[in-house]
């Protein structure tokens, strides 16, 4: 992914350490940029953040130097971004490493996966 321009929010499956970086500087919340690289926070890490368990927010909270309204918002646009998922307002990217003679393959399979993987927002109020 480009360092000039922010990631694709809809591809935060697949985000890198810098982009995260670059996502968290267009949230407003850059000053966290070079802890979460630290900490190889990247868009895997960022899904599954919605299972963490209290002692485990807790805990990425204290590592991170976090304040509390700054995970809110963290998290407040994590949500903003898995409901565009649910509601199929992505654009689908294929990735640099991918071959061009299976994009097709590729763009239904990852539609299909981002949407199974956030099915449990379905579940919450």
């Amino acid at each position: 992914m480009s360092k000039e321009r922010p990631p694709e929010p809809l591809d935060f499956f697949i985000w890198t350490v810098e982009d995260v970086g670059l996502w968290l500087e267009e949230i407003n919340l850059g000053g966290y940029r070079q802890i979460f690289k630290e900490n190889g926070v990247n868009g895997e890490y960022l899904e599954g953040m919605s299972m963490f368990t209290t002692e485990q927010i807790l805990r990425f909270i204290r590592r991170c130097h976090m304040k509390w309204g700054d995970f809110i918002t963290l998290c407040k646009e994590l949500r903003r971004i898995k409901v565009a998922c649910l509601k199929g307002e992505q654009k689908v990217r294929q990735p640099w490493w991918a071959p061009s003679c299976l994009s097709i393959v590729f763009t239904k399979v990852a539609k299909r996966n981002r949407q199974s993987r956030v099915v449990s927002l379905k579940l919450e109020p």
